[in-house]
């Protein structure tokens, strides 16, 4: 185990037609044991930033630090680290035991005795023993991929990373192999970087997120604090599923220091308490309320209240997702399976201060978070995408 520690590291890749920064100043402090989990958009740098702490990417500048030794120049094979990858790259004439020893019998100097009892134990933690003398090709994706994991795991590094290994698995099975993977990371301890695209395993997996976006770092933090305290625009809209409603809205300010938002469309009255951490000087704000923060309510006052109009209803189990229309804008409700109103209904619609997020409509930087309570568990909706 190690900590490990990238230093405004950059990544410049330069074409004939153009010059790309896919990663830029990246700084990361990850602990000794700790689980990471990077997520963001397709071509935000997240597998880029993963090979260049392999060793499969050079860096373009900046350091990387395993243990709190440098290891820019080391190659792949020398940097004690254990990679999984999308595509598992098992050896489809090798046995699942040749297949977990073959690296070690390649890279290290032990004998055959060790190998095989490192293999054993690798299989038996991750129930794969009675196929040890099987081929790949007989193998479901499920099991592919745990044979991959153990083979990672024979290697016993101090680092371990994984390039969005479930995504090839069906939505039960990664939910299932979600759970292997955290429990294995309790039982061994590795420090260990994990890359998805899939938000709820960043949300479920995960000690920290790192949120990347067009190669830059927007966020680090504890899932419920990335949920809760969104540092911009985003972040806010990334993270979350239904993801954020917003509005751009002006605020009105009163003389005691309370005020309003408004739009064309939308009035809301807030206290002078939500308004504390704002400069007086401005005005223009991007409103957000998350979905499962807003209630239908016909008996909510008028001042705390907007009529809108059900486009949609989606029933989805436990919850009912509800789309209003707000002046041409979707208007996202997540509510309770027993609200169901029915599709051209006009319904009343209400939050609470404590739950809303105001950003500088300029910089799109949060300004305020509510009052919210970062003990409360995220809503993120259960997602069957594999998009890269």
């Amino acid at each position: 185990m190690a900590r490990l520690e990238l230093d405004e590291v950059t990544k410049v890749f330069d074409t004939k037609a153009e010059t790309i920064v896919a990663v830029e100043e990246l700084d990361l402090d990850i602990d000794d044991g700790e689980f990471i989990v990077v997520v963001g958009p397709s071509g935000c740098g997240k597998s880029t930033t993963l090979r260049m702490i392999a060793g499969l990417e050079t860096v373009t500048d900046g350091e990387i630090r395993l243990g709190g030794e440098r290891i820019n120049e080391k190659s792949p094979k020398d940097r004690d680290i254990a990679m999984v990858f999308q595509s598992y790259a098992l050896y489809p004439h090798k046995t699942v035991h040749q297949n977990m020893g073959y690296g070690l019998h390649l890279s290290t100097d032990l004998d055959d005795e060790e190998i095989d009892r490192r293999v054993q134990e690798a299989a038996d933690m991750m129930g794969i023993a009675d196929l040890l003398d099987k081929k790949p090709s007989s193998l479901s994706g499920g099991q592919q991929q745990r044979v991959a994991t153990g083979r990672a795991i024979v290697r016993e590094p101090s680092l371990f990373l994984f390039d969005e290994p479930l995504s090839n698995l069906d939505a039960k099975l990664r939910k299932h192999m979600r759970t292997e993977i955290s429990r294995i990371h309790s039982e061994v301890g590795i420090t260990t970087v994990y890359v998805t695209h899939d938000q709820e395993e960043a949300m479920t997996m995960a000690d920290r997120i790192v949120i990347l976006n067009s190669g830059k770092l927007q966020q680090i933090g504890p899932p419920k604090e990335v949920y809760h305290e969104p540092t911009n625009y985003f972040v806010a809209d990334f993270i979350g599923s239904p993801s954020m409603n917003f509005l751009d809205v002006e605020l009105e300010r009163n003389p005691d220091g309370s005020g309003t938002i408004t739009s064309e469309d939308f009035s809301y009255d807030v206290s002078s308490r939500l308004l504390e951490p704002i400069d007086a000087s401005t005005s223009d704000l991007i409103f957000g309320i998350r979905p499962e923060d807003v209630r239908i309510d016909p008996q909510a006052p008028p001042e705390k209240t907007v009529e809108l109009t059900v486009d949609v209803v989606e029933i989805v189990g436990s919850d009912n997702f509800i789309y209003l229309d707000l002046a041409g804008k979707e208007f996202r409700v997540r509510t309770e399976s027993e609200v169901e109103p029915a599709e051209g209904d006009v319904v009343s619609v209400t939050f609470d201060e404590d739950d809303i997020h105001l950003f500088d409509s300029h910089t799109e930087e949060a300004l305020v978070h509510g009052y919210s309570d970062s003990s409360v568990t995220p809503q993120v909706e259960k997602s069957d995408s594999t998009a890269d």
